[in-house]
């Protein structure tokens, strides 16, 4: 009876993750927009965001199922996380060969307390500094979006085009060819991720979850004083290891009959694999668990002492260690926080134009965590992720390019998946009034004043009628900006044929200001007595 409920358990974990993870990479790679805005719901679950936008309910919960169940966050909400399981799952099926040949799976090891927990102090040190660099390049969401944006999207385009180029070639044009869009320093970024993930899945199992992932490292404090866990039934244990072989945290050490609980992410693996139902997930608070040590602790003999004066050492030479760390850290923050800010360097007087509802670059770049989907989900493809251009504190964030479109005047998308708050929700009626930049005319460069030839395609463009055409030369005229109307929409640098720099381009506003609404004409009213002809 214990097995099937154990079995239960686990198809019920494989379950919710699989309904939590496919709509979640479904919504980065749709590319034709079928799927509902409404999905970024469930990014904002995900824990940084969570964070980061102060969602305390959600934090509580979290909390709470992590000292109740143990670190269940990891094996089903995370997305990072199911995407090792499914490369753990590929590495098991292509390591058939090892296991005929009773080569162990995985092995237990002693966690790396020092090197997690200096991650995470680290990390959340430099992130109350203001500076996301290092959350940004390890937080498993962020990285997920990026892999899901770089990677598994485009190879979904291009197996779309494929099917396109066939499909038409018999006269059906259900389908239709999309471009293929990725800057070199995301793609580069999401290569990297997922070489990390995939190397450390298929020679360590879950070691990113427990070494280096500060949301892990955080879960970990929780999850040690969890209220149910594996625990061993000793009377029926024979030590025959396959538990160890196939827990894929290494935390199951069969030899002492203990499971490291702070590492556990509670994916029944093993309770499913024991063929004595000698593993059980059950109810072994922590005081049980010490007591359980003290037994332990009273057979052991003084053999050992050498040993453990040894251990003493090495733990307190960690401490140390971990203290030196942190010291260097805080006495170093002043120097990263500039050099992040990009302040006396080569990029300083650079600032990129940031989307609508972020309401000014500083706030902008504390809050995005580079995820990519208001990338993916701008309807006009405006949005693209910075390399170093703007420095090394604003990297892999978007920002408005102009070069090939403009942000339609009414969108409000990018403001209603961002899971972070980094791009406030706004309204409709809200966006045609936040001015993100002012276009800058350049007369010098404009082809009425070069070639004396007519044009006018920056002022047929602007939605908000701050760019209108005054007369110039003889009938030729020339185009004027009303910085007041204008929100920065790029309409008018997008279209400007000049090349290579335009002739108007927009310059952005490090704190977001309000545009007034271009005035209504009056409706003149005529009275038609006869036909006019």
């Amino acid at each position: 009876m214990r097995k099937k409920t154990i079995n239960i358990l686990k198809v019920l974990r494989v379950i919710l993750a699989v309904v939590i993870f496919t709509p979640i990479l479904l919504f980065f790679i749709d590319f034709r927009d079928i799927l509902p805005d409404a999905l970024s719901k469930l990014l904002e679950i995900q824990l940084l965001p969570a964070i980061l936008t102060g969602a305390g309910i959600i934090l509580i919960i979290y909390f709470l199922l992590t000292l109740f169940f143990g670190r269940i966050y990891c094996s089903i909400i995370c997305p990072a996380g199911v995407l090792q399981d499914i490369f753990n799952r590929i590495s098991c099926t292509g390591k058939k060969k090892q296991r005929k040949k009773k080569r162990s799976r995985f092995h237990y090891h002693k966690p790396a307390n020092l090197l997690r927990y200096v991650i995470l102090g680290i990390t959340v040190i430099l992130t109350v500094a203001g500076m996301m660099e290092l959350c940004l390049l390890l937080d498993p969401y962020s990285n997920f979006g990026r892999i899901a944006t770089n990677i598994f999207r485009p190879v979904a385009i291009w197996v779309n085009n494929i099917l396109a180029e066939i499909l038409s070639s018999k006269g059906n044009y259900s389908l239709y060819n999309v471009t293929i869009r990725t800057s070199t320093v995301a793609f580069v970024s999401a290569v990297v991720a997922f070489a990390v993930f995939a190397v450390m899945v298929f020679y360590r199992g879950r070691l990113f979850c427990n070494t280096i992932c500060p949301v892990g490292a955080l879960l970990s404090l929780v999850s040690r004083y969890s209220l149910f866990r594996i625990t061993f039934d000793k009377n029926k244990c024979n030590q025959c290891c396959l538990c160890e072989r196939i827990c894929k945290a290494e935390s199951i050490d069969s030899k002492n009959m203990t499971v490291d609980a702070s590492r556990c992410i509670t994916c029944f693996n093993c309770t499913s694999a024991c063929n004595r139902k000698s593993l059980r997930y059950a109810f072994a608070p922590v005081s049980l668990k010490k007591k359980e040590r003290k037994t332990a602790a009273n057979l052991s003999t003084t053999k050992n002492a050498k040993e453990k004066a040894l251990s003493l050492a090495t733990v307190s030479e960690s401490r140390r260690s971990f203290i030196t760390t942190s010291a260097v850290l805080v006495g170093s923050i002043p120097t990263i926080s500039t050099f992040a800010k990009g302040d006396g360097g080569d990029n300083s007087g650079r600032i990129p134009v940031t989307p609508p509802g972020s309401l000014n670059i500083e706030r902008f770049k504390d809050l995005c965590t580079g995820c990519h989907l208001c990338v993916v989900q701008c309807p006009t493809h405006i949005l693209h992720p910075a390399g170093l251009k703007y420095g090394p504190g604003y990297m892999l964030k978007p920002y408005m390019s102009y070069e090939n479109s403009y942000c339609n005047y009414s969108c409000t998308v990018c403001s209603e998946v961002c899971p972070t708050d980094a791009i406030k929700p706004i309204t409709a009626e809200d966006k045609k009034t936040i001015q993100i930049g002012i276009a800058n005319f350049y007369q010098e460069q404009c082809i009425v004043y070069t070639e004396d030839n007519d044009c006018g395609a920056c002022s047929e463009h602007c939605p908000s009628q701050a760019v209108h055409m005054i007369p110039y030369k003889g009938t030729l005229t020339i185009p004027k900006v009303e910085s007041e109307l204008c929100v920065g929409c790029g309409g008018c640098e997008s279209i400007c044929p000049v090349r290579p720099e335009r002739a108007i381009v927009i310059v952005p506003n490090p704190i977001h200001k309000t545009a007034e609404l271009p005035k209504e004409e009056e409706a003149i009213d005529i009275d038609v007595d006869d036909f006019g002809f």
